[in-house]
């Protein structure tokens, strides 16, 4: 039987087997861009061709209108950080490094009463039950944390002044969680899943241990993932990198699917992450954005794109997409067009 893009989704978020193995299309605005102009597609009809099976609603802005103060600065987050560079860009300051735990809890934090959710509800009942619908703040609370304090601060700190990190930790996801319940009762129930990130491997694994992860992350990706349970949402982080040691906490934690599955980084084998963890989370991604899409030819990626379905498919809870939390803008458009066709051709269930 055929099912809709929200019942397929939800399906393999029980860890079991839908009509076919559901499709994520996350996208650059430069490769989306180049996609719409190549294959002459609105956007929804560019979706539609690719079989994306989610749609993403996003609350709007109703806060302070903050004047960048630095040269070059192309991008202020709500928590006072200006970023120069490509895209989101790197901090040109980190306006907490060194801060005593009184100037911490005295720095001016954002408030949950900037999130304007009032047609959230309504953007999200547009899809008419058709799609998985993601919603809530990406709360990408580890990256605020370097941003504030700098790595180099974070790191020793954890050790040093272990107060002064939890009292920033708590600040920051006190506003993602009131800015996410903002949204999920504005929603009421139009919501399926609540989608977060937040960056904890590099290509070589974790970027913390797993101690210091228990003591100073889990709290918070808890306490994220409970509030979206408790709205009876799944939840799914991204989290780029190597991060095989850190998966059983991010089971312990609740989360509920992990997103991009990065198999060129250390410790990302699939067949094992299947393995080991396959019945517990649902993987979002591992079609290779590097060395498959972006250096790939059409033929090459469909072979590959049939190899992973092979391992990841079976029992349900696999979504397929490329590695990366976007496909880039030098990604060729025939080699995403290959992915997305080779999921219809290998990825459906008998």
């Amino acid at each position: 039987m055929r099912l809709n893009s929200r019942e397929r989704v939800l399906t393999a978020f029980a860890h079991q087997e839908p009509d076919r193995v559901p499709v994520w299309c996350g996208a650059s605005e430069e490769f989306w861009a180049k996609a719409k102009a190549e294959l002459g597609l609105d956007d929804e009809p560019l979706r539609g061709l690719f079989g994306d099976d989610f749609r993403r609603v996003h609350a709007g802005y109703r806060g302070p209108d903050f004047a960048l103060q630095h040269a070059g600065a192309v991008y202020r987050t709500v928590f006072g950080v200006e970023r120069e560079g490509l895209g989101y860009g790197q901090p040109i300051t980190h306006p907490l490094t060194g801060a005593t735990l009184d100037e911490i809890h005295a720095y001016p934090w954002p408030s949950a009463d900037w999130v304007d959710a009032s047609a959230i509800r309504e953007i999200a009942l547009a899809w008419k039950g058709e799609y998985a619908i993601l919603g809530g703040d990406w709360s990408p609370f580890w990256h605020d944390a370097i941003d504030l304090f700098g790595m180099e601060d974070l790191m020793l700190r954890m050790y040093e002044d272990p107060d002064a990190v939890d009292a920033l930790f708590t600040h920051l996801v006190d506003y993602y969680a009131a800015s996410s319940e903002r949204v999920f009762q504005a929603a009421d129930g139009a919501i399926d899943l609540f989608f977060i990130g937040n960056d904890f491997g590099s290509q070589t694994g974790p970027l913390l241990g797993a101690a210091l992860f228990d003591q100073f992350i889990q709290p918070h990706l808890r306490r994220l993932a409970k509030l979206g349970h408790d709205y009876g949402l799944g939840v799914m982080m991204h989290c780029c990198g190597g991060v095989r040691e850190l998966i059983p906490l991010f089971i312990d934690a609740g989360i509920d699917a992990i997103h991009a599955v990065q198999l060129s980084c250390r410790g990302m084998d699939i067949a094992e992450l299947k393995r080991d963890f396959g019945d517990r989370l649902v993987f979002n991604g591992a079609i290779d954005s590097h060395h498959v899409l972006i250096d790939g030819t059409p033929e090459t990626v469909r072979q590959s794109t049939r190899e992973v379905l092979e391992i990841m498919k079976p029992g349900g809870g696999y979504i397929c997409g490329a590695s990366h939390d976007t496909i880039l803008g030098e990604t060729p458009v025939g080699n995403v067009v290959a992915m997305f066709d080779a999921v219809r051709e290998f990825g459906n269930y008998p």
